[in-house]
């Protein structure tokens, strides 16, 4: 099975499933784990993300939109090339991958046709269900079952341990210009690591809120983490945060509760390492009873 990721949370799960080898084209975006670089590349996106600010990338993604114009574009005639059997993409969000129409366009072109498999998680258990489909499409469920197992196992110690403690008042920025709430999956992330963000959007999509909202929310902790960004990218536009009316206020701010965290990695990809963004969350929130095992550059204050 020939496989083509047009995404990076499906390039994660066939490394996670133990399928790499089959995996013979990817995005720009996909380089997790390491290797996954080396794959050839069919996908690149129309927007200069990174020579641009947050509220920059906004107004170019919007533009296009409105023009009926694709935030990505597939290289057809290398995909072609390759002939891949199975292509992974997704119809959730237009501004994370190649999605709905651009896909489809592209596989008018292929002969033969390949398999489909579309991703669009909303929540934890979608995520699981995704991993699950690929493995059918793949002919290793049992192996996606061992997955599952181990993600649920580890999202189950991080709430028990959390259990005890009192939920705190959590903000999570998913942009910084204009401000995005948290959405999808985040939320439940949030709540198994003993927190409550009442700005965020359960199983939906993240949308703008006011800075005047948050401030009225008085978080005790304030997580920034633009979608697509490591912890320096991210630090780089949390810089202006402090500028806000109200900042000095915040109980998150007092308390030396405000956290850039790498999203790229640990938050806005639908895949195992929701896992890892989760622990990152406890950690955060209880510090002194769940420790941090990843990267020290999963996050850093936002002094």
């Amino acid at each position: 099975m020939r496989i083509a990721s047009f995404l990076p949370s499906a390039t994660e799960i066939v490394y996670a499933l133990g399928q790499e080898d089959s995996l013979v084209a990817v995005s720009h975006e996909c380089d997790y784990p390491p290797l996954a670089r080396e794959k050839s590349v069919v996908v690149q996106s129309n927007v200069d993300s990174e020579h641009l600010s947050s509220g920059e990338i906004d107004r170019a993604v919007r533009d296009l939109l409105a023009r009926g114009e694709s935030v990505y574009r597939i290289d057809e005639t290398r995909l072609k090339s390759l002939a891949p059997q199975l292509i992974l993409t997704q119809d959730l969000c237009q501004v994370c991958a190649p999605s709905g129409n651009t896909v489809t366009d592209v596989l008018r072109t292929l002969t033969p046709a390949p398999e489909v498999v579309w991703l669009t998680p909303r929540s934890l258990d979608d995520i699981a269900t995704n991993i699950r489909d690929v493995a059918t499409a793949l002919g290793c469920v049992g192996r996606a079952d061992a997955v599952i197992e181990d993600m649920r196992s580890r999202l189950t110690t991080i709430a028990e341990r959390v259990a005890s403690r009192r939920r705190l008042r959590v903000s999570f920025m998913e942009w910084v210009d204009p401000i995005y709430c948290g959405g999808h999956w985040v939320p439940e992330m949030i709540e198994l690591a003993g927190g409550e963000d009442r700005l965020s959007r359960r199983h939906a999509d993240s949308v703008r809120v006011e800075w005047s909202d948050i401030v009225a929310w008085a978080p005790e902790v304030l997580i920034v983490a633009p979608c697509g960004y490591d912890v320096a990218r991210a630090t780089e536009d949390a810089r202006k945060l402090p500028l806000l009316p109200g900042w000095d206020a915040l109980p998150a701010v007092r308390d030396g509760k405000v956290f850039v965290v790498d999203a790229n990695s640990f938050f806005a990809r639908p895949g195992p390492r929701v896992v890892d963004g989760t622990e990152l969350l406890a950690h955060l929130f209880h510090p002194d009873i769940v420790d941090w095992h990843g990267p020290a550059s999963a996050f850093a204050p936002l002094g």
